[in-house]
């Protein structure tokens, strides 16, 4: 009698089982923040707003982006790191903050790999070497020249770690002393950049081209490898002749570490189909980025290998973490 109620028993929870997967979760059911670790304006700013409107379309619920700018993204990942793990707080947020910062500062308030849960890379790019319009350098031979004749007479500024590094590398493999002044985030350098305030940077496409564009900003060289699709006749770096320069940024999303695996999956598959969405797509045509999703296992093993890559670049640019 016993093994037969226990039969029963294990029928009724079978198919209660077996109802429950062939129910469609029902996530979300209010409104979701994502937390962008730059000011509003920024590349990643942009991205995640064009990916709310995407998931609001999908899901019927509010996308609130919540910018938490400063301190290199630290107080906005920390913020992610200590959230419910709920599904209802999502990191937008680039390689500054999850392979850059731990060789940045001495203390982290997060572990970029313990804290979060990975759910899909959202998006990749390079960067663009700049000066203001009225600047007297018209390349980067003009650039290096200058910055060689006359040490630390040069400034460039960086909101992230990406355009950091790259100023940094600039110096490196140039051989030059570049002044590097700190910002918050790249539109706030830029708007210092435009009025004079520091001589050059090396910035996103996604805040630099509509500069470009509008003829405020001279580009001079771009740090990928190949040219960008969004400035073909603007030369590499490494075209202009600083060799082994390759540099660029990506997009990602994450989610407290805690997250149920069935909620990070729904997560991945409405950020997925929102890098796919009208909206992202008018946001990597204008600026050159190139959407990119992945597995979650697929972005961890590739912020692995950004972190050891990062960290030979910061090492040998003798970036001291602060």
């Amino acid at each position: 009698m016993k093994i037969l109620r226990s039969a029963a028993i294990a029928v009724a929870l079978t198919g209660t089982a077996a109802i429950s997967a062939a129910q469609p979760m029902r996530f979300p059911e209010k409104p979701v923040t994502f937390i962008v670790p730059f000011a509003a304006g920024s590349a990643t700013d942009q991205l995640a707003r064009a990916l709310g409107v995407a998931f609001t379309e999908k899901t019927g619920q509010p996308v609130v982006v919540d910018n938490r700018g400063g301190a290199g993204g630290l107080i906005a990942a920390q913020a992610v790191a200590r959230a419910a793990a709920d599904g209802y707080t999502v990191l937008i947020t680039t390689n500054t903050t999850q392979v850059a910062n731990p060789y940045l500062y001495r203390k982290l308030p997060y572990d970029p790999v313990a804290d979060f849960a990975p759910l899909t890379a959202l998006g990749r790019g390079g960067q663009v070497l700049v000066v203001p319009a009225a600047s007297p350098y018209k390349s980067v031979a003009d650039v290096v020249a200058k910055a060689r004749s006359q040490p630390g007479k040069l400034s460039f500024g960086a909101g992230n770690s990406s355009s950091r590094i790259a100023g940094e590398m600039l110096k490196q493999l140039s051989q030059t002393d570049i002044l590097y002044v700190p910002y918050k985030s790249n539109p706030q350098a830029l708007t210092d950049l435009l009025g004079g305030q520091i001589d050059l940077m090396v910035i996103d496409t996604v805040t630099g081209i509509p500069q470009i564009e509008s003829g405020k900003l001279r580009a001079l060289g771009a740090s990928t490898q190949r040219r960008l699709s969004v400035l073909p006749k603007v030369p590499t770096l490494e075209e202009a002749g600083v060799k082994g320069y390759d540099i660029g940024y990506w997009f990602a999303a994450y989610a407290p570490s805690k997250t149920s695996p069935a909620v990070s999956a729904r997560l991945r598959q409405l950020l997925v189909e929102a890098v796919h969405s009208p909206h992202a797509k008018t946001f990597f045509n204008s600026t050159g980025t190139e959407p990119w999703t992945t597995s979650a296992e697929e972005l961890a093993q590739f912020q692995s290998a950004e972190a050891t890559k990062w960290s030979k670049v910061i090492k040998a640019a003798n970036i001291e973490p602060e």
